[in-house]
Parts: C-alpha cells; structure tokens; sequence
C-alpha cells in the first residue's frame, strides 16, 4: 500500500488528473493506488470543479469511500495504509484525502504543488473526517 503511494511522490498537483509522474489531485492519486493495487477502479469520478464541496455541501468523497472501502474505522485504531479523509471545517463535507505512511505522516497531492508526504501534526490531525482501510485483495 505504502510502497505504491510512494511511488506517486513528485507527480505534479493537477486537479481531476491521475497520472503518475504526469498530475494528480488528491483523488487522483487515491485512483491511482487502487488501480496499483485492484486493477480496474470501481467507478469513475463526474467531473467536478476546484470548489465542488463549497458549492453543493454534498458528502460525495465521503459516500464514495464508503461504497468501496465499506465502513470507517475510528481514527485511534488508524495504521499504516489507511485512507484518511479531510475536512477543512466542521460544517463543510470531507474534501481532501491521504494515506497515513510510516512515522505518523500521511502522503497527499498537495494543491499547487505535488505528491507529497507530510507530518501529521495536530493542525492536520484535527482535520481527519473519516479513516478507511483499503480492502483485502481478493
């Protein structure tokens, strides 16, 4: 899981792309470690605009992990591989996602920027919507 994700670190920040080594946003690159991973994605995201959680205040990343990672773990029992999801205040639905990596950091496309991997400090931290687990290979 890590390995993979890793292997996304320094693929420009691009919204809407997942293309390793070419661009991604932050669902693009949880897109990319699935088809690492599975193969084939299980749906294809509708296009969607920079602000897309501000504008419609739907829970669509949120419904999305829940559809194909099944249901949230709490965020004491998070390990290695995990998918994190990230809300940026309380009353707005989750809209950035990472996987925690090793050492308490996560790796995350970072807007404006690349795929990173960053500290998972408090001011992060505090931002965790959600945590799933990747699902066993079958």
């Amino acid at each position: 899981m890590i390995e993979a994700a890793q292997r996304w670190i320094g693929t420009p920040y691009r919204h809407q792309a997942s293309a390793r080594g070419i661009g991604c946003d932050c669902l693009g690159l949880v897109r990319g470690v699935w088809r690492d991973l599975y193969g084939d994605e299980p749906e294809m995201p509708p296009p969607y605009q920079p602000d897309w959680a501000e504008r419609g205040g739907e829970e669509r990343l949120m419904a999305a992990a829940l559809r194909h990672f099944g249901a949230a773990v709490p965020v004491s029992e998070m390990r290695v591989g995990d998918l994190l999801l990230f809300r940026w205040r309380a009353e707005m639905p989750a809209k950035h996602a990472g996987i925690l990596a090793d050492g308490g950091r996560f790796i995350h496309a970072y807007e404006q920027a690349a795929v990173i991997e960053s500290a998972l400090v408090p001011s992060w931290r505090w931002r965790i919507a959600a945590v799933f687990r990747f699902p066993e290979k079958g």
